[in-house]
């Protein structure tokens, strides 16, 4: 009796596979895109050093946004220069100049979408280089790192921390999420925001895993070109430099676990890491 009520109980396990199998819901299929969000022409690199390792030097940085496809949903990291930069010329006075070629909601309406289908905008920092364009997308949920919000709602603010791109978010017409440690955006692991303070006080990168290309860090501003990279250099602007070290040593960290590309999102020697717009990784 034993070995019937044994058989029958594994002959049900048998027919339930199956139907428990076909329930599990398929990986959402990803992409990532790079948008051409302008460049930054660096007068006096030694303003990314605070211990003054590029005396004489100067170089173009690029603004890189990106696009990332969750299955039907769609979040952009970073927002790039202003729109008032558009065709803006160089200067050679003052730390650095920028300019700006196409907006973003420019080169998405070439990829058919709309401002109101961008479901998240995630912002590495305040910085203005990185969401100039924000107010571009009300309808989008706000991440952004917690540190940075706080600093953003405070009325003692520091003076130079701007709020306005932040408008919207701030006075209750959008949905905000401040991201106070790590965020896994979607609830899969595929997309995740990592807490990289030391830049601002809730700087924050980006990981997206792809079925071919494998994990791809996107670095905020962990670091702006290769060199500071690997000399794991700090900016003079930065707000906390054990901070910026300490995630220096994090995200190369996660870098090696991961076998990750890395994406330094100023670095112009970084572009070619992606296919060319309007191709995305997958």
């Amino acid at each position: 009796m034993r070995w019937r009520r044994f058989a029958s109980i594994a002959a049900a396990l048998a027919l339930a596979a199956p139907a428990a199998a076909q329930e599990k819901p398929a990986a959402a299929k990803i992409s990532l895109t790079r948008l051409d969000c302008g460049t930054v022409r660096v007068n006096r690199l030694n303003a990314f050093s605070d211990t003054l390792a590029y005396p004489g030097q100067s170089r173009d940085l690029s603004v890189g946004c990106y696009l990332i496809r969750h299955g039907d949903q769609l979040m952009l990291w970073d927002a790039g220069l202003p729109n008032a930069l558009k065709d803006a010329p160089f200067t050679t006075t003052g730390d650095m100049s920028a300019t700006l070629r196409r907006s973003v909601i420019e080169q998405l309406a070439e990829l058919g979408i709309k401002s109101d289908e961008i479901d998240i905008v995630g912002v590495s920092h305040f910085h203005f280089d990185h969401i100039g364009q924000l107010p571009d997308f009300p309808a989008a949920k706000l991440h952004i790192g917690k540190g940075d919000w706080d600093w953003l709602t405070a009325s003692d603010r520091p003076r130079w921390v701007d709020p306005k791109p932040f408008a919207h978010w701030i006075g209750g017409g959008g949905t905000v999420e401040p991201v106070e440690r790590d965020k896994d955006i979607f609830g899969d692991g595929s997309v995740v925001m990592f807490d990289m303070p030391g830049h601002t006080p809730g700087h924050h990168m980006l990981m997206v895993r792809l079925a071919g290309m494998g994990p791809v860090l996107l670095s905020g501003d962990q670091a702006h070109f290769q060199e500071n990279y690997d000399s794991e250099g700090v900016p003079t602007f930065n707000t906390d430099r054990a901070d910026t070290l300490a995630s220096f040593n994090r995200f190369k960290g996660l870098a090696k676990q991961l076998g990750a590309t890395v994406i330094i999102q100023h670095e112009p020697r970084d572009i070619g890491k992606l296919p060319a717009f309007p191709k995305a990784a997958e």
